[in-house]
């Protein structure tokens, strides 16, 4: 199921700059950034935030595993799509 980006705006604050933490360390295990200072760290945090808000990075809940994650929205199966709406 995917969170609608305005229920993002409701998280505290500290919830979702964990969430976009985690997304960003992934992406440097699977090797799409390298090296990353604390600088680097920031300007990716609010370039996620931005995607995030263009709908480019979607949050998807997972009742299965009752996990939530940050993705790509290329990414997301149809069935998430169909759930969000």
């Amino acid at each position: 199921m995917l969170v609608p980006y305005d229920a993002l705006l409701s998280l505290p604050q500290a919830t979702l700059q964990a969430m976009i933490k985690e997304y960003l360390l992934s992406q440097l295990e699977d090797g799409s950034f390298s090296d990353v200072d604390e600088q680097q760290l920031t300007q990716a945090t609010e370039r996620c935030k931005l995607a995030l808000k263009k709908g480019e990075l979607v949050v998807e809940y997972s009742e299965d595993d009752e996990s939530i994650a940050i993705r790509q929205r290329e990414h997301i199966s149809a069935k998430a799509y169909d759930q969000s709406a």
